[in-house]
Order: C-alpha cells, then sequence, then structure tokens
C-alpha cells in the first residue's frame, strides 16, 4: 500500500505538508494579516493542497497498478479493505481541499484570520498549527462544548 503523510484522522497536518516551509516570525510593530504574513499562509496553504493533490494521484494510479483479482477469497477481502481505506482518507482530504481553497479565498477578501464567530484575530501560531481554522480558540472550545452537550 502506498505511504502517506497523513496524520491519524487522514487529514494531513501542515508542518507535515509544508515541508520546507518554516514558520512565520512575526517582527514587532508589525500589524496582524499584513502582505507578508497574507503571502506566508496563503504560500502554506497552496503547498498543503499541492501535497493532497499528488496523494490523490499516487492514490489513483497504486489503485489501478495493484487491482488484482486475487482466487484466494481472504486476499481479494484485504485489497477491497485496503482501497476502501484509502478512498476514506482521499475523501477526508477531499474535503480538506475544499477548506483550503476557502482560507485562500479569505485571504483574498481580506477575512483570512479572523474569527467567523466574534470577529477577533484567531492567531498566527493557531494558524500555523491549523492554517483552515475559522474559529478563535475561545469560540472553537464552546463549540467543542455545545457538540459535546448534544451528543
Amino acid at each position: 500500500m502506498a505511504s502517506t503523510k497523513s496524520t491519524p484522522n487522514g487529514s494531513g497536518s501542515p508542518s507535515q505538508q509544508g515541508e520546507g516551509i518554516s514558520p512565520y516570525q512575526p517582527v514587532e510593530g508589525e500589524e496582524y494579516m499584513c502582505k507578508p504574513q497574507k503571502d506566508h499562509f496563503r504560500t502554506l496553504l497552496l503547498a498543503w493542497k499541492q501535497d493532497l493533490m499528488e496523494e490523490v494521484d499516487r492514490t489513483v494510479g497504486h489503485m489501478k497498478e495493484d487491482a488484482a483479482n486475487f482466487a484466494d477469497p481472504a486476499d481479494r477481502a484485504t485489497q477491497e479493505e485496503e482501497f476502501s481505506l484509502e478512498l476514506r482518507t482521499r475523501d477526508r482530504e477531499r474535503k480538506l481541499i475544499r477548506k483550503i481553497d476557502e482560507a485562500l479565498k479569505d485571504i483574498e477578501t481580506g477575512d483570512y484570520g479572523y474569527c467567523e464567530a466574534c470577529g477577533v484575530e484567531i492567531g498566527i501560531r493557531r494558524l500555523e498549527a491549523r492554517p483552515t481554522a475559522t474559529l478563535c480558540i475561545d469560540c472553537k472550545t464552546l463549540q467543542e462544548i455545545k457538540e459535546k452537550q448534544m451528543a
């Protein structure tokens, strides 16, 4: 099976996917989401998206090359399970690509880096950890608490 650079949830992490891109180092007195910051996150998001797209291509190639009609039902079942896991991972990554595209659009519109719920700055460090974040840590925490209560 092809190796992936994904996290346990299959979404990949920007630090793994954007290898070679150093974390942004803010300059003292620099305005939040100034051009250098936007450029950094655009580069990070585009590199992450490119890595995900390449992984999709590898999966398609792998499934075409390795598809075999095994005589043994156990071998056939194993292969089908591997393919199923790969396809579920690619589906999660497809959804992540959509989020990356939304984040790139937000950079262009000037909305990137600000909480969708309360409008405060999400913060450079949080965006480094999750460049597709749309909520500040406080709003995200509240959202998670509400989700737990509803479960």
